[in-house]
């Protein structure tokens, strides 16, 4: 695949909803913001209304072309043409691959370098890594991988690395110069109460960071 966007923000629903954010309005101010890749965390069952938000969103992202990329939810991957996140404790790429096909983008998390060996044996377009910094968007996170941790996965493989958990944009930019290709954004992306225009702002911002 070509070059992974280096921002990479999430729409983690449960942080959206927190914040008083809706799903297609946020996405929409992103893509205004200039973001080339967008990715949808939902958890748990999703309503009619969120999976309807979700096509919508699939089909800004077409129009744009933005990267489509659902975390965890073949379901909803094949649903709205997108592609896959894999978390540790989901299906193995190989199984995603054969559901998806060959050119939908696949990419796993890893928190640890046996985690990140495995992954690059896998058939995956990115890996992901993390948390790099403490973060409140995950229930039970696993151990910080750090700025140290990052620069030594880094080693294990020539695939797009993206480094995600805690990063802002005043930390940024150690963490891309640690060796992160991408860097995933959630809390930092969303203004409490939240804003549609601050969220178009904030991905510029980004945008501009991450070159």
């Amino acid at each position: 695949m070509t070059m992974f966007p280096r921002f990479y923000p999430i729409l983690d629903v449960a942080t959206l909803q927190r914040r008083g954010c809706a799903l297609r309005e946020s996405a929409a101010a992103m893509i205004e913001g200039g973001t080339r890749a967008v990715q949808l965390r939902l958890k748990g069952n999703p309503s009619q209304r969120q999976l309807e938000d979700a096509d919508n969103v699939a089909e800004l992202c077409r129009r744009h072309g933005v990267l489509w990329i659902v975390n965890d939810r073949a379901d909803l991957a094949l649903l709205t043409g997108a592609g896959l996140h894999l978390g540790q404790e989901d299906m193995s790429a190989s199984t995603a691959r054969g559901l998806l096909g060959e050119t939908a983008v696949v990419g796993v998390s890893t928190h640890n370098a046996a985690q990140m060996r495995a992954a690059t044996l896998e058939p995956v377009d990115y890996v992901a890594i993390g948390p790099i910094f403490a973060t409140i968007s995950k229930e039970n996170p696993d151990p910080e991988v750090g700025t140290e941790g990052l620069a030594q996965v880094r080693m294990l493989t020539n695939l797009p690395v993206v480094a995600i958990g805690g990063i802002t944009r005043d930390n940024a930019e150690i963490v891309l110069d640690a060796g992160a290709d991408s860097v995933a954004v959630i809390g930092d992306l969303y203004p409490d109460p939240c804003d549609p225009s601050i969220i178009r702002q904030r991905v510029r911002d980004w945008m501009r960071i991450t070159g």
